[in-house]
């Protein structure tokens, strides 16, 4: 699921992003300050489908969050490659982080 490439040397900025936007808005509907997905869409101006895909980041396994923090010489997944769908299972995700990472 996750695509083979050299580790890179920076943060993995637009997955940290994501995911700080996936909690961000994870807290505004159980907060209840939206009521909907759509509606919260809507107030972002963005695509209900996209918003749904980010909101998916909160269910990303903590080491696979940490390796995307820790950025410099850490592979792990980039949001384009999460976009497209992933175990909600963190044993699931873990398995293919580390058949990615190891040699």
């Amino acid at each position: 699921m996750f695509s083979t490439r050299v580790p890179r040397q920076f943060p993995h900025n637009a997955l940290i992003k994501g995911i700080a936007r996936a909690h961000r808005w994870r807290r505004m509907l159980e907060s209840g300050e939206f009521a909907s997905t759509s509606e919260l869409a809507k107030a972002e101006k963005i695509n209900q489908s996209y918003l749904c895909r980010i909101l998916r980041l909160t269910l990303l396994a903590p080491q696979i969050v940490e390796a995307a923090i820790n950025g410099p010489n850490h592979a792990g997944p980039e949001l384009k490659d999460l976009m497209k769908g992933f175990s909600i299972e963190w044993r699931q995700q873990l398995t293919l982080l580390a058949a990615e990472v190891l040699p």
